[in-house]
């Protein structure tokens, strides 16, 4: 049909461009916010375009879609403004009648939504999290660039070293300076080397002195040497510590229903059914006065999608700190939303497009 075929190319066309949009837009804001973490010795500098994938991937569910949701009051809304509603009013169709191509031409980026909450969301957090873990537990060893001051994991110790062109082992013109038990001590060394012992690194550290300075008493001791060896990676044992909700699988959220995996299941359950429902409600807001042509309506539309989005956040926490029930709230929520998005349809159709269908009473015969 010559309706369904034009409404699906323009929604198409216009969510094509509003993706784009969105996507450099919040792939600038994450680029920012990661290249800070590399900064602030979070994320490991290496690392930064990967973990900018990750959170991009993680964020591209609601980046679907708001771009869904944008694209339909876009399109319907620039449909009012030409006057093309007023033909298809007029030709007999009511809005409701516009479900169909937009549910057809969207079910494939719908399910796309269902798929990255149930299966990307979790595998994104998951590896992110290793990341981070992983750069986090480095050894002092590892954490020492040459020519730069860089402190240790624990922030008591503060290394600066130089390399040694000779040797990619060795190091030159060694400082480290420490706190601990209210005494605070710095060596410094001419040059060093990493001795390893079975699963143990020692640093030997040769032509230096150490000073210790006992910051509540003031006493200071000044020592020389001509070797100093010192521990500076143990293997450590590996924390058995319990995942946290957003790195664990639906299907594991489901086996093991806990408070917190609870909330977990609300947040991803509500975000897909949000996707529908702001499908549905796009529709019925679309509508604009064309003596008026503005984007009022579509900037209050998008108001009213954030507040649904932080309402479904609000849920997570209400869920999982045992306030209200999982099905409870589900229902509620989306259902409520999907009363009112057809509501909503129902008025349109009776308020608006019945002028179409009725003949005007001047018009009408005697």
């Amino acid at each position: 049909m010559l309706f369904d075929s034009t409404l699906r190319r323009d929604l198409a066309r216009t969510f094509g461009a509003t993706l784009v949009v969105l996507l450099t837009i919040v792939i600038t804001m994450l680029l920012v916010r990661t290249l800070s973490l590399a900064a602030s010795d979070i994320v490991e500098p290496k690392d930064v375009v990967l973990v900018l994938g990750y959170t991009t991937l993680g964020h591209l569910a609601t980046i679907l879609s708001l771009s869904v949701f944008v694209s339909i009051v876009a399109t319907l809304g620039r449909m009012y403004r030409d006057s093309e509603m007023a033909i298809w009013f007029a030709s007999g169709l009511n809005l409701a009648r516009f479900v169909r191509p937009v549910l057809y031409t969207f079910w494939p980026v719908l399910v796309v939504i269902c798929l990255l909450l149930a299966l990307a969301w979790p595998w994104v957090n998951r590896n992110s999290s290793e990341l981070r873990d992983r750069y986090a537990q480095r050894s002092d060893l590892a954490r020492v660039s040459p020519g730069v001051f860089q402190s240790s994991s624990d922030g008591q110790r503060v290394f600066f070293v130089e390399r040694d062109p000779r040797d990619e082992v060795s190091v030159r013109n060694v400082f480290a300076l420490s706190t601990k038990d209210g005494t605070e001590s710095v060596v410094s060394a001419r040059g060093g080397r990493i001795d390893v012992v079975g699963d143990d690194r020692f640093v030997v550290l040769e032509s230096g002195q150490r000073s210790d300075v006992n910051t509540a008493t003031g006493e200071t001791t000044l020592a020389g040497f001509e070797t100093y060896r010192a521990l500076i990676d143990i293997k450590a044992l590996q924390r058995v510590r319990e995942p946290p909700p957003k790195t664990m699988d639906t299907v594991e959220l489901m086996r093991t229903p806990t408070l917190r995996n609870r909330g977990e299941l609300v947040w991803r359950f509500g975000l897909m059914l949000a996707a529908l429902n702001l499908s549905l409600l796009a529709i019925g807001l679309a509508q604009v006065n064309t003596r008026r042509p503005s984007n009022l309506n579509l900037v209050a539309a998008l108001v009213g999608s954030l507040a649904y989005f932080n309402a479904v956040n609000l849920t997570q926490s209400w869920v999982a700190n045992g306030r209200f029930g999982m099905a409870q709230t589900l229902l509620v929520l989306h259902g409520g939303v999907f009363l009112v998005a057809l509501a909503l349809l129902w008025w349109r159709d009776h308020a608006a497009v019945r002028q179409f269908r009725r003949p005007s009473p001047r018009t009408a015969p005697a």
